[in-house]
């Protein structure tokens, strides 16, 4: 008997914890709901083979664009998939597979880079191409770790090159950095 009522509350613990989590994953999503614009469709009129470049391998996330672990859960994109990168003119559609689609405008590129890693993902140095973008008011980070990384330096070069808000972003990020180095030198 002693047995069956441990066991019991085993059971019982592990429920409420698993259950705890649920309400916290619906809880975050509320809140990225409100806080980030809906995440842009793939535009009907392109087609998969008049794609500039195209790369296999899994979405890992994406993540308010500097706070690696901050993973945006809202309208289902914060499930990880199997997905393919595809680059046009017009932007950037990360098909995937079992979750909806989504894409990112030429106009709303900011940067591109390597990362080791992203919302509980690590990969090792360089293991992830992170495309900086803007979400409506927000700029964010969206995470893919290809199958062949060797097309990273492609990717990185063809979206900065894309990318019309860089010179600006990095000016400002550049004043951030001034602004910084100078309070220290302050001290």
């Amino acid at each position: 008997m002693e047995r069956f009522l441990l066991s019991m509350l085993m059971l019982a613990v592990f429920l409420l914890l698993a259950a705890g989590m649920w309400w916290g994953w619906r809880r975050k999503a509320r809140e990225d709901g409100s806080r980030y614009a809906p995440f842009p469709e793939v535009p009907e009129q392109l087609d998969a083979g008049a794609a500039r470049d195209s790369v296999a391998g899994v979405y890992v996330a994406t993540t308010s664009a500097g706070h690696w672990q901050d993973r945006i859960v809202a309208r289902g994109v914060g499930m990880r998939s199997a997905a393919t990168l595809r680059r046009y003119t017009a932007g950037v559609v990360v098909a995937r597979t079992g979750a909806p689609s989504f894409f990112i405008p030429s106009e709303s590129l900011v940067d591109a880079r390597t990362s080791k890693g992203m919302a509980g993902k690590v990969m090792g140095v360089d293991g992830l191409l992170v495309i900086t973008w803007r979400l409506g008011d927000e700029l964010v980070d969206t995470g893919f770790r290809a199958d062949d990384k060797s097309v990273y330096a492609r990717w990185i070069h063809a979206l900065r090159a894309a990318a019309p808000e860089r010179a600006a972003w990095l000016t400002e990020d550049t004043h951030q950095q001034r602004s910084i180095e100078g309070r220290a030198q302050e001290k």
